[in-house]
């Protein structure tokens, strides 16, 4: 879903074929278009499946699903936070192969301790993600106008 906005400009940059418009039109000066109701993109670039999964925090609990990597236990999204194995306090960073799911529990207990010094490892590796899988949708759609 997006803003019609976004529709108009990627129609204007010849990266969308719009399939439907509606009968409502926008103009500025120089120009008038139909607002765009059903679009397709044309092609990902490969520079875009190149650069892979953005790093967020939905999507690192999606790569790990939705499960805590201390504990295992699966949890709603409010009930989660991501930890960082190599805590920042000793250098770590905030990228994919550093960040992992947990707990809330599971976080305040590790704090900013190492995995070493707390005993606490996580369940897997924390790598990049080539692909996510799929989940349900976080908003109700029902409320989309």
């Amino acid at each position: 879903i997006l803003r019609w906005e976004d529709a108009i400009k990627m129609k204007y940059e010849s990266t969308v074929d719009v399939l439907v418009e509606y009968d409502e039109t926008v103009s500025s000066p120089s120009i008038t278009w139909k607002i765009p109701a059903v679009i397709k993109l044309k092609n990902l670039s490969h520079n875009r499946m190149k650069r892979g999964i953005k790093f967020s925090r939905i999507n690192v609990y999606a790569r790990d699903h939705f499960r805590c990597e201390y504990c295992g236990k699966k949890a709603p999204i409010r009930q989660l936070t991501y930890d960082h194995v190599v805590p920042r306090a000793s250098g770590g960073r905030t990228t994919w192969e550093n960040i992992v799911t947990s707990c809330k529990a599971c976080n305040a207990r590790k704090d900013s301790k190492t995995c070493d010094e707390m005993g606490m490892w996580p369940l897997h590796t924390p790598v990049r993600p080539r692909t996510l899988p799929m989940t349900s949708p976080v908003i109700n759609l029902d409320t989309i106008p």
